[in-house]
């Protein structure tokens, strides 16, 4: 079998040169480039999660979700990607993020900067080049991300703050659902029990920063009532 970087390079290439490629195209060479640093990781891109605001690709192990993955077009600039509200969400609500434009790899824990590997670049008529050194780099980008554990926390400060970013997360995502729902879709559904028994004249806004808010408390509520014996 050959080296998974290669092919995945080799997959890019020929995408690339055909010269009507986007984002989308090479997604299926990155899915199985992820699935092959390691056993038993799955990499999944579901188009109806990204209409609603949420990462590309999610990366899970035997099922548990372990990290996301943002993937925007070759030669888009990761620098000026940073700076954009979307990615500022994702690194406050996600513990564990790479942003790839497929050449380049940024990873961030928390919210920060981790590692970053520019694994090749575009030569002439579509030709990929890769780095010296930079693909032992990459394994090893992934092999922490893998391994990542969500950080503790501490402090009933620690607990709002992090509650309070993943509900942003949230709330953007229930606002970009509403024009992708049915009007007799279930979103729908529970904006209009909020407008007939609690608040008649609420927005949807308001109603997907209250509704983040239940959700994300509710979350919280059922994971400190889970027995200690089972919380794993």
């Amino acid at each position: 079998m050959g080296d998974p970087i290669k092919q995945y390079l080799r997959q890019l290439e020929r995408a690339y040169a055909a010269g009507n490629a986007t984002e989308h195209t090479h997604r299926p060479a990155l899915k199985a480039l992820v699935e092959s640093f390691a056993k038993n990781i799955v990499a999944t891109n579901e188009p109806k999660r990204e209409k609603c605001g949420a990462p590309d690709f999610i990366v899970c192990r035997a099922e548990e979700a372990i990290g996301y993955i943002e993937c925007k077009d070759i030669g888009v600039s990761l620098d000026d990607i940073e700076k954009t509200d979307q990615i500022k969400r994702y690194r406050d609500g996600l513990d564990n993020l790479i942003l790839t434009n497929y050449l380049e790899f940024r990873y961030y824990v928390n919210g920060e900067p981790e590692m970053q590997v520019m694994l090749a670049r575009v030569q002439d008529k579509g030709k990929m080049r890769l780095f010296l050194g930079s693909d032992d780099m990459l394994r090893q980008l992934f092999e922490v991300f893998f391994s990542s554990r969500a950080q503790l926390i501490c402090t009933p400060k620690e607990l709002a703050a992090r509650l309070a970013n993943v509900a942003k997360v949230v709330r953007d995502a229930i606002l970009l659902a509403f024009p992708l729902e049915e009007e007799n879709g279930s979103l729908h559904g529970v904006f209009e029990a909020f407008r007939n028994t609690i608040l008649p004249d609420i927005t949807r806004e308001q109603f997907a920063d209250m509704y983040a808010q239940t959700i994300c408390y509710g979350m919280f509520s059922a994971r400190v009532n889970v027995p200690e014996n089972e919380a794993d």
